[in-house]
C-alpha cells in the first residue's frame, strides 16, 4: 500500500507552512528558469542566468559594476561572476574595466551589443513572465515579491 502526501494531509502548524512554502518556491523557480532558458536560449542564444547578469550591468550607472557588487547582486560567489563573464565576454556582450587607482578592483561592463541584446531579450521574459504568473491581483504580486525580497535579504 502507497501512500501519497496532498497538500490537506500537512498539518496546518507555522514549521510546516513555511517548509512547504520553501519547497514549492523551489519547484516554482526550476519551472520558471526552465522555460526562461528555451525561450532566452532559441530567441536569442542566452541563458536565464545570462540575462540576469546582463539586466544588472544595463541598469547600472554607467553600464558597469564592480565584480564583487555583481555577484552580490547575482547571489553568486566573485569566482561564480568571473566563470559567467568569460563566455558573455567572448561574444562581447560584456567587457572588462579595471580600476586605475585600484588594480584589485575589477569591472564588468555592458556593451552596445549586449544592451541591445538585453533590451530585445526582455521582451521575452515579460511575455515568459506574465503568461507563467496568469493574473494576480497587484496587491498579492507586490507582498510575494516582498517576501521573495526579504528571503533574498535585498534591502537589509
Amino acid at each position: 500500500m502507497t501512500s501519497t502526501t496532498t497538500p490537506t494531509d500537512i498539518p496546518d502548524t507555522p514549521d510546516n507552512l513555511t517548509t512547504e512554502f520553501c519547497l514549492r518556491l523551489s519547484r516554482a523557480w526550476a519551472t520558471l528558469v526552465r522555460r526562461l532558458d528555451s525561450a532566452l536560449g532559441g530567441h536569442h542564444g542566452i541563458s536565464f542566468a545570462d540575462y540576469q547578469l546582463l539586466l544588472h550591468l544595463q541598469r547600472a550607472p554607467g553600464g558597469r559594476l564592480r565584480r564583487v557588487d555583481l555577484a552580490d547582486k547575482l547571489g553568486l560567489t566573485a569566482s561564480g561572476v568571473t566563470r559567467s563573464l568569460l563566455p558573455l565576454e567572448k561574444i562581447g556582450l560584456v567587457t572588462r574595466q579595471s580600476d586605475p587607482r585600484d588594480a584589485r578592483v575589477g569591472y564588468a561592463l555592458i556593451t552596445p551589443t549586449g544592451g541591445e541584446l538585453v533590451t530585445n531579450a526582455t521582451t521575452v521574459v515579460d511575455n515568459i513572465s506574465r503568461a507563467m504568473l496568469g493574473g494576480p491581483a497587484r496587491a498579492q504580486l507586490q507582498a510575494t515579491s516582498d517576501l521573495l525580497a526579504q528571503i533574498a535579504g535585498i534591502g537589509r
